[in-house]
């Protein structure tokens, strides 16, 4: 049975394709975004998260450890990822629940069950299943094998992508969706590895493969601080979409949901103090674009 691992499903979700929809966000991720507002996702395997504020250091985890993943550094619980083997002893022996963790290995009926929970919601509104992550398509094969399942309920599905993708699975993969949400982060390649720690040779080379082969694509492009937020980045970007033929494009504002879980992985988080932005602060951002034709909403 082939099986995924899966951090999340989302019931009820508005903000990610048309209608309700249920979303579901698988982990692993080719990129490393310095925003990322889920820094769960991006280890493929199952990861453990640690609330210090719970934590009441009886060093239950410590002890329980077979692989010795987890030691305590200056009253604080530290997690040695490349050594835990997510066997979850730690979680199973932490009576406070401090630690608690992210990836559950699921297959894909059992994700089909759930999504057809709320079927009734997806026909009354045009809404359906919409798979996220980390990056959907880096489980090429359980992917598949998921959206082959919903399919036969006559069920929409999208994928939210950063289309780094090695380019025979993504040709693969993406004429089986009814969407692509494409994340288009930055139209100059050094600053885009500044950010995210790849280039953005394979992405465009996806997306514009996607576009000549009438696939149903919305780029979208998520603003952030300091990174892309600048009225040249938004020409740059306008320019590169003229290029393609790309007509639309929705604005993703820059928010700091995701602030709390770099804590609970003991990681660094580089946009603490940044202010999230609301489309009020993106007006002259959006024009750049609906001057040039393309139309640009959030």
């Amino acid at each position: 049975m082939v099986k995924g691992n899966i951090f999340n499903i989302q019931k009820f979700s508005i903000h990610d394709g048309p209608g309700i929809r249920t979303t579901v966000f698988l982990k692993g991720c080719p990129l490393q975004c310095l925003w990322c507002s889920n820094p769960e996702s991006q280890l493929e395997k199952v990861q453990i998260l640690y609330d210090e504020q719970k934590c009441v250091h009886c060093l239950n985890c410590v002890n329980s450890c077979p692989q010795k993943a987890i030691e305590n550094k200056n009253n604080h619980i530290h997690i040695h990822f490349n050594k835990c083997v997510g066997c979850l002893q730690c979680v199973h022996n932490c009576y406070q629940q401090a630690l608690s963790h992210e990836g559950e290995y699921k297959d894909v009926d059992e994700v089909v069950r759930v999504c057809l929970q709320d079927q009734d919601f997806y026909e009354e509104s045009d809404g359906g299943v919409t798979i996220s992550g980390g990056e959907g398509m880096s489980q090429p094969v359980f992917v598949k094998a998921l959206i082959t399942e919903l399919k036969k309920h006559n069920i929409h599905v999208a994928i939210e992508t950063t289309g780094y993708i090695q380019s025979d699975i993504f040709q693969e993969l993406a004429p089986l969706f009814d969407l692509l949400l494409f994340d288009v982060k930055h139209y100059d390649s050094e600053k885009h590895f500044q950010g995210t720690a790849v280039h953005n040779k394979l992405i465009l080379s996806n997306l514009k493969w996607a576009i000549e082969n009438q696939i149903n694509v919305l780029p979208r492009i998520p603003v952030i601080p300091d990174f892309n937020d600048s009225l040249t980045d938004a020409e740059g970007i306008a320019n590169l979409f003229l290029n393609m033929g790309i007509q639309k494009v929705q604005l993703l504002p820059f928010h700091q949901f995701g602030e709390r879980k770099y804590e609970m992985l003991n990681r660094d988080y580089l946009y603490k103090n940044k202010k999230a932005f609301h489309p009020e602060d993106l007006k002259d951002y959006q024009k750049v674009f609906l001057e040039k034709g393309i139309h640009c909403y959030f």
